[in-house]
């Protein structure tokens, strides 16, 4: 990485000859994109779709929580660096445009990560994406970060060059982005109710590796100062996310378009629960989850189950790019303990998804099986699951699965259980809120 490095410096002084000395970006500005999962409409059966989801996620978790713990116990910059951005796949896409004249493009959305980046020309070395490496050279508004930019200071190990801000990532599951730190106008939205916002600070990566899932690029949607939602303003953003397999794309709303009073979708109450601060892994959304249920049965699960540690470790994090739902291992063994006093079929494991939580179809005369619920309580709100939310049907070994897996440190809230949910994170107040909707009438 550091040979390539060097010849990305040794280039960069021909990307664009405006330095930027100005970082302001459009206020208050709101309106709605569209997500859609990135194994859509690719014929795939759904067998197959969630099982590539699961172990998508399986690798997630390992990385998320594994960066609290070398943060704490690392000193090397660049290791920081490495394991501070946590993992770079998700589950989800959305289409935007870059530059002047605009050039579209689709991205990842991580509420785990920051940065916003896409590949760029000249290229010493890219992945394949399916829309053209973006040419800062023919747009009329890109400008590169000088190093005293607030932007470029708001990197966790800023690079500097020639007096140009230069960012390196390094994700945590080996993907990496190297470039040079820009402002371009960016354009959002759907159709004739495009949003063109001016100086929003992104990454131009000239080096990058490791694989984009039908996408080119990243956009971050944490809780840092370099996040799309940080630097659209009012800090918040909310999505809907329709049925896993469903054909309608989900809705992205960002600023005055977050918000809860479209009472025409939601179908119950509305229901906040505050964040909480991670001071090692500050850009992700911890929340305090106090206790499940299942069926009628509030589980005995000890409070430091879902603690978060003085170290950075363990806690709860509610996450837009895992999919199923990861429990610290205390927790999960009292809710698979609970599935099987509950459910009057034999437990099994189930190696094609991954998950071991499962029930066979009941065999002739084929009573009807009772599922018991599940109820997340968190501080000062209950999120009672659908049984849509949270089981899966694998149709080629016929057997039932609960789509929760076991973490070896903190849990994920995933986004299989948010589902029809419309989820709001409104950072200018530090709440969670959310509610059951009918998300594919948005």
């Amino acid at each position: 990485m550091s040979t390539r490095l060097l010849f990305l410096l040794s280039i960069i002084t021909f990307i664009s000859p405006t330095i930027s000395t100005t970082c302001t970006s459009n206020a208050n500005t709101g309106f709605r994109a569209s997500l859609r999962h990135i194994n859509a409409n690719c014929g795939l059966p759904k067998d197959e779709i969630i099982s590539r989801a699961v172990q998508r996620s399986s690798k997630r978790v390992k990385t998320l929580f594994s960066t609290s713990k070398i943060f704490t116990t690392s000193t090397n910059p660049v290791a920081s660096t490495r394991i501070l951005v946590g993992p770079s796949e998700g589950e989800y896409l959305m289409d935007l445009a870059i530059g002047t004249p605009p050039r579209p493009y689709s991205a990842m959305i991580d509420t785990g990560s920051d940065l916003i980046w896409t590949q760029c020309t000249p290229c010493v070395l890219c992945v394949d994406q399916p829309t053209p490496y973006f040419d800062p050279l023919a747009s009329k508004t890109f400008f590169r970060h000088t190093c005293s930019s607030s932007f470029c200071q708001a990197l966790d190990y800023p690079l500097c060059f020639s007096n140009i801000c230069v960012y390196m990532y390094s994700y945590s599951d080996g993907a990496n982005t190297a470039g040079v730190l820009a402002n371009e106008t960016f354009t959002f939205g759907i159709s004739s109710n495009n949003v063109t916002v001016p100086n929003i600070a992104f990454g131009c990566g000239n080096l990058n590796e490791g694989s984009l899932f039908n996408g080119s690029g990243m956009v971050g949607l944490g809780r840092g100062p370099l996040s799309l939602v940080n630097q659209l303003g009012p800090s918040k953003f909310a999505y809907c996310l329709t049925y896993f397999f469903s054909p309608i794309s989900s809705p992205l709303l960002f600023g005055s378009m977050a918000n809860l009073n479209n009472t025409n979708v939601i179908t119950g109450p509305v229901q906040s629960t505050p964040f909480i601060i991670n001071t090692a892994l500050p850009s992700l959304y911890y929340v305090s989850l106090i206790g499940i249920t299942v069926g009628t049965a509030l589980l005995p699960i000890p409070a430091s189950a879902f603690a978060l540690n003085l170290d950075g470790t363990g806690g709860v994090i509610i996450d837009s790019g895992t999919s199923i739902s990861y429990l610290q291992m205390d927790a999960y063994n009292l809710v698979k303990q609970a599935f099987q006093t509950q459910v009057n079929l034999s437990m099994v494991s189930n190696d094609n998804f991954g998950l071991d939580i499962c029930f066979p179809s009941p065999p002739p005369p084929f009573v009807t099986v009772k599922i018991p619920s599940i109820t997340f309580h968190f501080d000062g709100a209950n999120m009672t699951l659908p049984e849509l939310n949270y089981m899966l049907y694998d149709g080629s070994t016929g057997l039932y699965c609960v789509g929760i897996g076991p973490s070896t440190d903190g849990s994920i809230i995933g986004n299989f259980q948010q589902q029809d949910m419309y989820v709001l994170y409104d950072l200018e107040n530090g709440l969670l809120s959310f509610a059951p909707a009918s998300c594919d009438q948005m």
